[in-house]
C-alpha cells in the first residue's frame, strides 16, 4: 500500500474515535466504509457538477420519462456512470437539518449509485447517529478527506477500501482473509494469467471479458483492467462478478461505477448456490475462494445440481468433502471455460494447498 493509500485508511479509520461508546467495534466498519464511498464518489463528481446541474434545471419540466432524463444526466458527466442532481454536498448539509438534507442528498444520485448505499443500511446507521448527536460531527470529519482523482488514483483507491475491509473484520473477529486478498497476490496472479496473451491483448479494438465469482471489493476485477490498460490504451476489459458478503458487493459495485464498468454485470449472492451468471463464458477468471469455509449450509442445493444435472451442471465430476468448499469454485470455474475452438479461457485461482 502507498503512503497516500495508508494514510487515508488511517485518517478515515480515526472516525471510530467519534463511534466509540455509542456503537459497537462490530459497526465501525459499517459506518465508516459508506461514509467514506460516499466522499470519492462526491470528489469523482465535482468536475462535473456543474454541468449536471444546469442539465438538470432544464430536464425538469420535460415531459420525458425519468429513464431518457438519466440518459441525458449521465452525457453531462462526460463519460462517468453515474451522477447527483443535489445542489448540496457533504460541506453544505448544515447542522440543524442534517439527517434529512443528507438522506436528499443521497436520494439525488442516480439509481446504482443509491443501490450502493442500500446495501449497507446506510440510511439505518444515519438514524442511529443522528440520535447519538454524532451524525454532523461524522459529516465533518468525512467531508475534510481529499479523495479527488488527481490525488488518490482508482488503485490506490481500491486499496483504501481493501484495508479499511481488513480492520473491519479485525474488529468484528472475522477473518480478513475471506474479505479481501493482498495486493501483491493479487497482481502476480493477474499477471500469471493475462502475460501469455500480451500479444492479442495489444491489438486495436480488443475486447474481453474477466470473472470473479469471489469478488470480494472487487481487487482482482481491478487488477486485470489495469493490466490491459497499461498494455494498450484503446483495449477494454469488461468486468464480471459476484459476491455474498454485502458490504464488500457495495464496495466493488462503486469502485465499478467509478470506472465506467456495468454494474449490472456485478451480482450479489452465493455463487456456489444461485449462479447470477449461469449461462456466461468468459475469457478470464481469477478467484481467491475463502479457505477452509465448508458448504453444508448449501448441502441440498450443491448436491442437487451434481444428481439431477450430472456434466450438464458444473458438479458432474463429483463432489468434494463437505469440509472443502475451494474445490467447488474451481469446479465452477471450469464450467464457464470457453471451448479451445472459441479462443478457449485462462483461469487463476488461489487454493490452499
Amino acid at each position: 500500500m502507498t503512503q497516500t493509500a495508508n494514510n487515508l485508511a488511517q485518517d478515515s479509520w480515526a472516525i471510530a474515535d467519534l463511534l466509540r461508546g455509542d456503537f459497537k467495534q462490530s459497526q465501525y466498519g459499517r459506518i465508516i466504509l459508506p461514509f467514506c464511498l460516499l466522499r470519492r464518489l462526491e470528489c469523482v463528481l465535482a468536475s462535473t457538477k456543474p454541468a449536471v446541474l444546469a442539465k438538470a434545471a432544464n430536464l425538469q419540466s420535460s415531459p420525458l420519462p425519468d429513464e431518457a432524463k438519466e440518459k441525458f444526466l449521465l452525457q453531462a458527466t462526460q463519460g462517468l456512470a453515474f451522477f447527483n442532481t443535489s445542489k448540496m454536498d457533504l460541506s453544505t448539509l448544515g447542522e440543524s437539518d442534517i439527517k434529512a438534507n443528507l438522506e436528499s442528498y443521497l436520494l439525488s444520485f442516480s439509481k446504482d449509485a443509491r443501490e450502493i448505499f442500500e446495501y449497507f443500511k446506510f440510511a439505518e446507521f444515519i438514524s442511529e447517529l443522528n440520535t447519538a448527536n454524532l451524525l454532523y460531527k461524522v459529516v465533518q470529519k468525512v467531508r475534510t478527506m481529499d479523495l479527488r482523482p488527481e490525488v488518490i488514483s482508482n488503485h490506490d483507491m481500491g486499496l483504501v477500501f481493501e484495508e479499511l475491509i481488513r480492520r473491519f473484520a479485525e474488529s468484528s473477529n472475522e477473518t480478513a482473509g475471506e474479505h479481501f486478498t493482498p495486493s501483491d497476490i493479487v497482481r502476480l496472479t493477474t499477471s500469471l494469467v493475462l502475460m501469455e496473451d500480451d500479444e492479442a491483448l495489444i491489438r486495436a479494438g480488443v475486447i474481453r471479458t474477466i470473472y470473479d465469482p469471489t469478488a470480494g471489493t472487487g481487487g482482482f476485477l481491478s487488477a486485470a483492467e489495469e493490466y490491459v490498460r497499461e498494455l494498450n490504451p484503446q483495449a477494454k476489459m469488461v468486468a464480471f462478478g459476484q459476491e455474498l458478503n454485502p458490504e464488500s458487493y457495495a464496495i466493488c459495485k462503486g469502485d465499478m461505477l467509478i470506472k465506467g464498468q456495468e454494474v449490472a454485470n456485478i451480482k450479489l449472492g452465493n455463487t456456489l448456490s444461485n449462479d447470477h451468471l449461469a449461462l456466461q463464458k468468459f475469457d478470464y477468471m481469477l478467484s481467491n475462494p475463502p479457505f477452509g469455509v465448508d458448504w453444508k449450509k448449501i448441502e441440498g442445493a450443491i448436491k442437487d445440481e451434481h444428481s439431477l444435472k450430472g456434466f450438464a451442471g458444473r458438479f458432474g465430476a463429483g463432489l468434494p468433502r463437505v469440509s472443502d468448499g475451494s474445490l467447488l469454485f474451481l469446479m465452477h470455474l471450469l464450467s464457464k471455460m470457453r471451448d479451445a475452438a472459441d479462443g478457449g479461457s485462462r483461469i487463476g485461482i488461489i487454493l490452499n494447498g
